[in-house]
């Protein structure tokens, strides 16, 4: 059989490594199958094709290396589906040019496209890129020594050579090199030996008919008619007068026809909704009242240094936490009493004395602060009460103020009014004035569509005729794509018989060392499993002793905190008598300061009470007669713009149905 050329042998090199899984396969099993497929039985190709899929395996980190940075640099356009032919041309270049040199390299590398050839090899043969980075990227998964010797040194031998392969690549590319041309001789003709024929005779041409001359289209033909150019200019003009009808009308809007509402209507509708909301409120969160053994903050602030308020006992749960934290405070102070009693047997003094004059110091310190705080107290009324009489004088003032300003706001108001009346007149004139125009450009609307009509008429007669050799050209195509249909599906109909028979107790026949078949694969589960039973088993055994020794150490605290209560209860229930038999009252607090302070309060209390009764103002019968009658007024004047607002929107309304009832036959008329 003959041997394969230099671009099969690269197309097949490509293929194999394109086939190829390196998880799943190894490399002669698979190198094996597919020369055995591809049926090449030649010894030359067969070796070429194996060493050249091996070696691109063994050295795939030191292709890759290559791939990557072209495909980020150079080859942002290539297709990342041709990186196998670029692994196997620069495995060619960097460890088969001795072997083949440049002349073979050169047809293998002219059996591929020139273009993407020329990108690769002229990006890969760069001097600067070759001792840089991908030097340095070589290395990171070979020795220094391989990387010089064995693919730096043969490379950089061979470059003048490669560099000129490149530059007549180029040269090809730009269309220097004209394509040489075969010399080949000349075809000499020879006369058949035959009978020659009689000299055909010259036949006389006919006449051609002359064409009678039509007559041109006349002029008028192509260009539009006059009354095109009079709606036009029409339209136009009505447009400029309804935008600036319509501009004047949105700067002077209806008063009446404002939907925001004012700051204060929001404020007022929020505070209502509040209101109502907190009564909706049921289940919030309601504030306990103060404990009646409780004293009040007066009462705690003077007797603070003697009596000690008695608080009820609030239950909590008592977890383990809780328990271990109470066990080591009671430890805590059991060492405490017991090194306090061991320094008084080696002769420690008591500190009785000292306590007794420093709660003393404590009583005279709270006197001083007592009458300081209502010193405080007492300024802070008097401010207030001043406070209030300048709000007074203040709020005086201002009725004088608010006075004036109603009486100059009613008349700027009245005014207003009778401006607003000369307004709403003109503006229902102006309207009146642009219906009627609208009447007017519906009659040449009419006259516009009745032309239309006998065009679409014409035009309708054409198109049918077409549509119909369409329909019957669109059967004619989908008949025979039901046909073709047709043969697909019974084509698809034939079953296909697909059996595999599975043995569980066979291995897969992958050669690996852990390989089993499934029914052993299951036997070690259930060994496992049974382990971790055991295990689980023994585990639990574990926590249930340490749970029992946790649950026997809380028993002997809570036992300790249950004695360390009921001392505690005994000694406060011994203090509590003592204290009650022995209580003083509260402190009595004197000070002539503060006997002047309350004197000047209660008089600045007595003038501001004489000035409210003396600001009581009683309404006249008239005033309110006359805020009565303003409000009627405004009232009924409301109604009557929110009737003429609706009157003008109905017959606006109106108006443009009818137009579009009008629109709607025409166009019913022309179909």
């Amino acid at each position: 059989m003959a041997s394969l050329s230099h671009g099969q042998l690269l197309v097949h090199a490509v293929r194999v490594l394109d086939t190829y899984n390196r998880d799943m396969q190894s490399v002669e099993e698979h190198v094996n199958k597919y020369l055995k497929q591809q049926k090449i039985y030649d010894d030359g190709d067969q070796t070429f094709i194996v060493e050249v899929f091996s070696n691109c395996v063994r050295y795939w980190d030191l292709m890759k290396v290559i791939t990557d940075g072209f495909f980020v640099k150079d080859g942002k356009n290539m297709l990342r589906s041709e990186e196998n032919l670029y692994i196997v041309t620069s495995y060619l270049v960097f460890f088969r040019l001795d072997e083949l040199g440049v002349a073979h390299f050169r047809k293998f590398v002219s059996a591929q496209d020139i273009n993407k050839m020329y990108r690769f090899l002229n990006f890969c043969l760069n001097e600067r890129n070759l001792i840089t980075w991908m030097k340095d990227g070589w290395e990171k998964f070979y020795e220094h020594t391989f990387v010089q010797r064995s693919v730096l040194s043969p490379i950089q031998r061979w470059m003048p050579e490669l560099q000129e392969m490149l530059s007549h690549m180029k040269a090809k590319i730009d269309n220097k090199l004209k394509p040489r041309r075969r010399t080949t001789p000349k075809t000499e003709t020879k006369p058949f030996d035959i009978t020659q024929p009689r000299p055909r005779s010259i036949p006389i041409p006919e006449p051609i008919p002359k064409l009678q001359k039509h007559k041109s289209p006349p002029r008028s033909l192509y260009d539009d008619p006059e009354e095109f150019d009079i709606l036009k200019r029409n339209r136009d003009v009505n447009r400029r007068k309804a935008e600036e009808r319509l501009m004047e009308a949105s700067r002077i809007q209806f008063a009446c026809a404002n939907p925001e509402k004012s700051d204060k209507t929001k404020e007022i509708w929020n505070n209502i909704i509040s209101e109502e909301d907190g009564k909706l409120d049921f289940e919030r969160h309601r504030a306990k009242p103060t404990p009646s053994f409780l004293s009040t903050a007066s009462e705690r602030a003077t007797t603070r240094h003697r009596v000690r308020v008695i608080s009820k006992e609030v239950p909590f749960k008592m977890n383990t936490t809780a328990i271990l934290r109470e066990g080591h405070l009671y430890s805590q102070r059991e060492e405490k009493e017991v090194k306090r009693l061991e320094n008084l047997e080696a002769g420690a003094k008591d500190k009785s004395e000292f306590e007794k004059w420093q709660n003393k110091m404590k009583t005279q310190d709270l006197e001083q602060e007592l009458a300081a705080i209502e010193r405080r107290r007492l300024e802070g009324k008097l401010s207030h009460e001043e406070a209030i009489l300048a709000r007074q004088n203040l709020i005086r003032s201002n009725k004088q103020k608010v006075l004036n300003h109603r009486e100059q706001t009613k008349k700027m108001f009245d005014e207003f009014l009778q401006q607003k009346f000369r307004e709403e007149e003109e503006m229902r004139i102006l309207v009146e004035q642009t219906m009627q125009g609208h009447k007017n450009a519906k009659d040449a609307t009419k006259k516009i569509q009745d032309i239309k009509r006998k065009i679409v008429q014409d035009v309708n007669e054409e198109s049918r005729e077409l549509m119909r050799q369409a329909v019957e050209e669109a059967e004619v195509e989908m008949r025979r794509r039901m046909e073709l249909i047709h043969q697909i599906r019974a084509m698809e109909a034939v079953p296909i018989i697909r059996q595999k028979f599975v043995d569980l107790t066979a291995t897969s026949g992958h050669g690996l060392l852990s390989e089993m078949s499934i029914a052993e694969l299951r036997e070690r589960m259930c060994l496992l499993r049974t382990a971790e039973e055991e295990l689980e088993e023994q585990r639990r055994d574990n926590i249930l002793s340490t749970k029992q020794a946790k649950d026997q150490k809380l028993l002997d605290t809570l036992e300790t905190i249950s004695r360390h209560r009921l001392e505690q209860t005994k000694s406060a229930a011994i203090r509590f008598e003592k204290r009650k038999k022995g209580e003083p009252g509260p402190l009595q607090v004197k000070d002539d300061k503060l006997t002047e302070l309350e004197r000047k309060l209660e008089e600045r209390k007595a003038t501001r009470k004489r000035e409210q009764q003396s600001a009581k103002i009683t309404a006249s019968r008239s005033a309110a007669n006359r805020t009565q009658n303003l409000i009627s007024q405004k009232k009924a004047l409301e109604e009557n713009r929110w009737k003429e607002l609706e009157m003008t929107r109905e017959r606006t309304a109106r108006i443009m149905n009818d137009g579009l009832q009008t629109k709607s036959a025409n166009r019913l008329a022309v179909m």
